[in-house]
């Protein structure tokens, strides 16, 4: 039986040797194992797989070969209640999504907030009109409407909120991964300055052969300072929400970006820029950072690089009270124009691809602030910011 089944792991293109196969007999006669197929199956998958890499292949070999042996465990047939209500959440057509009509503003959508939370007493389900879940009015989640509140709950994928009450968990982007690849470090070396700063550690040795030749051959040693890169970047990246799509790819960027910049300084924001940044996202309620200070504590010569997808609702851009998390007393746009006119050299960098900007109203809204300076974060995006930052 075993001849068997080593044949046909071999036969499912797995590395398994004969000696692996005799020491999974030696294991079998030593009776290291009970008489259990589940035992059995991680004893051959111990002594016969040599990297985790084919453990798919293993798996789907084993229960081919041992197909209808092992009984279904009377268990095998809970269904966890989370999946079973995330099933029930509707599934709206395009037809029905069309016929659903917005409250019409921000305003609006708070003033009739406020009545139904004196009204309604209990909860409700797949309604049009009350907080509920599944539904199509504006406040509640696992539905849709065109314009509303997301009250708790996760996102049913739709990303038409135009706030969120909820407690928001972020992380920090990681600036210690690995880059997977060094055309990113490349592309932002198109932005810098060279200075020769410090004490003199680095041998010159144009002038060192100089000083040889004209000493009559007798050695004389030239050193001066190293040359760092001396441009000076301040970061600020979009963090939670919707940038959890693209997290890898900014953790690339934001790690390539403290290996070249001798003076990096970065702060994080949700959606927009308003009138607080932080540098822990877990403490963000805690340590904030006036933007005001950030506008008077670096000087104009430093390079701002905005990073984030600039999907939202237009509201957390235009008007006063837009913000998802809190009611922000002045709209995003104002502090996105503040921080554009004491950094002239600015630019956005935007992992949303560029197919889809003319989709995304807060995008164009964005783009129209910051006089068009939004790229791609793709090769030629980096390339043509660095470029524009540089002038």
């Amino acid at each position: 039986m075993l001849i068997d089944f080593f044949y046909s792991l071999r036969d499912a293109k797995l590395p398994v040797s004969v000696k692996e196969y005799l020491t999974l007999l030696e294991a079998l006669k030593a009776q290291v194992i009970q008489p259990s197929l589940d035992e059995f199956y991680f004893l051959a998958r111990m002594t016969l797989v040599k990297d985790e890499k084919y453990f798919d292949k293993f798996d789907r070999a084993f229960g081919a070969y041992f197909h209808g042996v092992m009984q279904i465990p009377d268990d095998a047939f809970e269904i966890p209640l989370d999946w079973l209500k995330k099933r029930l959440e509707r599934d709206f057509t395009a037809e029905e999504k069309k016929r659903i009509e917005a409250l019409g503003g921000i305003d609006k959508l708070m003033e009739r907030f406020k009545e139904l939370l004196d009204e309604q007493k209990g909860r409700h389900e797949g309604g049009n009109k009350w907080i509920g879940t599944g539904g199509t009015s504006p406040y509640g989640h696992g539905g849709y409407n065109p314009e509303g509140f997301r009250i708790g709950g996760e996102s049913s994928g739709n990303r038409s909120a135009v706030k969120v009450w909820d407690e928001r968990g972020y992380r920090d982007y990681d600036d210690q991964v690995e880059i997977g690849t060094r055309n990113i470090k490349v592309a932002l070396r198109r932005l810098r300055r060279f200075a020769r700063e410090g004490a003199a550690e680095e041998l010159d040795l144009p002038d060192t052969i100089r000083s040889t030749a004209a000493n009559a051959g007798w050695l004389d040693l030239k050193m001066v300072p190293e040359r760092h890169n001396n441009v000076k970047v301040l970061m600020l990246l979009d963090v939670g929400g919707s940038m959890d799509d693209h997290i890898k790819r900014v953790e690339e960027l934001f790690s390539a970006a403290e290996a070249e910049f001798k003076h990096l300084e970065f702060y994080y924001f949700h959606n927009c820029v308003y009138d607080f940044l932080w540098k822990n996202t877990r403490r963000r309620h805690t340590e904030r950072t006036p933007t005001f200070d950030v506008l008077h504590k670096f000087t104009p010569d430093y390079k701002l690089i905005f990073v984030g997808d600039a999907t939202m609702s237009p509201y957390e851009v235009l008007q006063p009270g837009g913000s998802v998390e809190y009611n922000n007393a002045e709209a995003g746009a104002v502090w996105l124009r503040r921080l554009a006119d004491q950094f002239p050299h600015h630019a956005w960098l935007n992992p949303e691809p560029e197919r889809l900007w003319e989709y995304r109203q807060s995008i164009g809204a964005i783009r129209n602030v910051l006089g068009n300076r939004m790229y791609g974060l793709t090769m030629a995006g980096l390339e043509a910011a660095m470029r524009a930052l540089s002038k």
